[in-house]
């Protein structure tokens, strides 16, 4: 069948664009890494610079090492559930803006590759053996990731050679693989968890790519956080080197929604939502009793998104407390002042902290030596607990004052429940986008929406920064105006606050400049399009 309104690609076509790879410095090893030989050589950027200071900040493609990959019709042509798709494919010049909000006088700015099926493949079905993984901690719709990749690759590409890779990175060279079929995953959606299990650290490059060499494996798959995508990232170098045709493709993970650059993370939704039932039982507790006080920790080890979403969506919540927001205890303008007030106004409160927030006020007063888990991340004192004693004790003092106070942890609860509908939806666009990218030959890449649009993403952009709550934002202002409590930071406090958001801001425009300035003055560079 021939494509509606898509031109054949030809390949290894001149790019009439501007083209300049920048050497960035090789990311660190994380998630319990190895060196590997592979960082011994800078990862390179892929910048296509174009009219109006257009940058593309593209993805790696196996024609990048591999330039004499044949390509094949796309077997999509044939599919009888796409046959009334208007057009099938992507054009191969569509890009998604990073940023959608601009002036007149604005330049076009940094854009992504669009995601999505392409006319030219560069793998033969019954050529692909891809594996799967899942690393890191566990969040809702890990499971439907799995069964759409499967499903996918199977029902729309027609490979039928997939495996799953038990216990996360160590499972590639420690473990058996798990032949997974459209049957065998069939219902695994309805379950929390991930069915091919999970763990921390255990990145071992060598031995990783040792085992995709030996077993044949050129497509993986590779669902996790930061940590893990910085991982897939040294992965994908190391296969780069040996000169492997191998399609490195990361899918990202976190509840916390913290990933830079994206839209949102797969199991947010899921998570707040599930945050409301602990959030509602502790109001009917709180307002049951006489001063009662609802203690709720949500998750959200850096970033405040959770308890910020959950806190506009009850509309039950007295204060939120966040890791970005710094609060104190003590004296006037201090928490504890704010909780008596709201008691003699309103007879009960709910609290929301997430488990971040105040971590420097907990190690101050119990002299706590940081330490850290097998992913690098920083192990975090209870903060809910701590809160919770820091009230009782404050309120000790004041006999004529009773609290009843209930504290509530539903984390690792919320952790483990299957995804929501709107989760699951998210998942399978998610994991179609990635085998996509993956069939039409595109490596050294994460997928997820931006403003909207599913794009293709280079490691290193959601790897050099996490995504935070910017309490100068008129979101986290919505919040105060929910809840009514103060923002216990003082007038100099928030001056400086924003002066750091204007100094990273300016920062960026000038790295822009910086990187499309070349572009602009040198001659035009004839690139390798390699169809893609």
């Amino acid at each position: 069948m021939e494509a509606v309104g898509v031109a054949p690609a030809p390949v290894a076509a001149p790019v009439k664009k501007k083209l300049l790879d920048l050497e960035k410095p090789f990311p660190a090893a994380a998630n319990g890494a190895k060196a590997s030989p592979a960082g011994k050589w800078a990862m390179k950027k892929k910048l296509v610079g174009g009219d109006a200071d257009y940058v593309l900040e593209d993805v790696p493609h196996l024609t990048d090492y591999l330039p004499e990959l044949p390509t094949f019709p796309n077997p999509l042509q044939d599919n009888s559930a796409y046959s009334v798709v208007k057009q099938y494919f992507v054009n191969l010049d569509d890009t998604v803006s990073q940023k959608i909000v601009v002036h007149k006088t604005s330049a076009r700015g940094t854009h992504f590759r669009r995601a999505g099926p392409r006319q030219r493949v560069y793998f033969q079905s019954d050529e692909v053996n891809a594996a799967i993984v899942t690393c890191g901690g566990l969040c809702p719709g890990l499971n439907t990731v799995v069964r759409e990749l499967v499903c996918g690759l199977y029902d729309m590409y027609g490979v039928t050679s997939v495996v799953g890779i038990e216990g996360g990175y160590k499972g590639f060279y420690s473990k058996n693989t798990i032949p997974l079929t459209p049957k065998s995953v069939n219902d695994i959606h309805k379950r929390g968890g991930t069915v091919l299990g999970t763990s921390r650290g255990g990145h071992d490059t060598a031995k990783i790519v040792d085992c995709l060499q030996d077993r044949g494996i050129n497509q993986v798959y590779i669902i996790g956080g930061d940590g893990t995508q910085k991982g897939a990232s040294v992965i994908y170098e190391e296969v780069h080197r040996r000169g492997l045709k191998c399609s490195v493709v990361g899918i990202p993970k976190t509840i916390d929604n913290d990933i830079a650059v994206i839209d949102k993370s797969f199991g947010f939704d899921t998570a707040v939502e599930e945050a409301q039932r602990a959030i509602n039982a502790a109001h009917v507790e709180a307002e049951s009793a006489e001063n009662g006080i609802g203690v709720v920790k949500l998750m959200g080890r850096n970033s405040g998104f959770i308890a910020m979403y959950a806190t506009l969506a009850s509309r039950d919540v007295d204060c939120c407390l966040i890791p970005e927001s710094p609060f104190y205890l003590e004296g006037k303008g201090g928490l504890l002042e704010f909780i008596e007030r709201r008691l003699k106004d309103n007879g009960h409160m709910v609290i929301v902290v997430a488990e971040g927030a105040g971590q420097d006020l907990i190690a101050k007063s119990m002299n706590f030596v940081d330490t850290q888990d097998a992913s690098g991340n920083k192990l975090l004192l209870d903060v809910g607990l701590w809160l919770s004693q820091k009230i009782k004790d404050h309120f000790k003092k004041k006999p004529h004052f009773p609290i009843t106070l209930k504290y509530i942890d539903p984390t690792y609860m919320i952790r483990a429940v299957k995804s929501n509908a709107s989760d699951n939806v998210y998942c399978t666009l998610l994991a179609h986008s990635a085998l996509h990218g993956a069939m039409a030959g595109y490596t050294g890449f994460t997928v997820a929406p931006v403003n909207g649009r599913h794009a293709y993403i280079p490691f290193y952009r959601i790897t050099e920064k996490q995504n935070k709550v910017v309490i100068t934002d008129r979101m986290w202002a919505r919040v105060l105006c929910s809840t009514n409590q103060p923002c216990f930071l003082s007038h100099e406090d928030v001056e400086n606050m924003k002066h750091d958001d204007d100094e990273h801001h300016l920062h960026n425009t000038q790295l822009l400049e910086d990187e499309s300035s070349p572009m602009k003055n040198s001659a035009k560079c004839n690139g390798s399009a390699a169809g893609v």
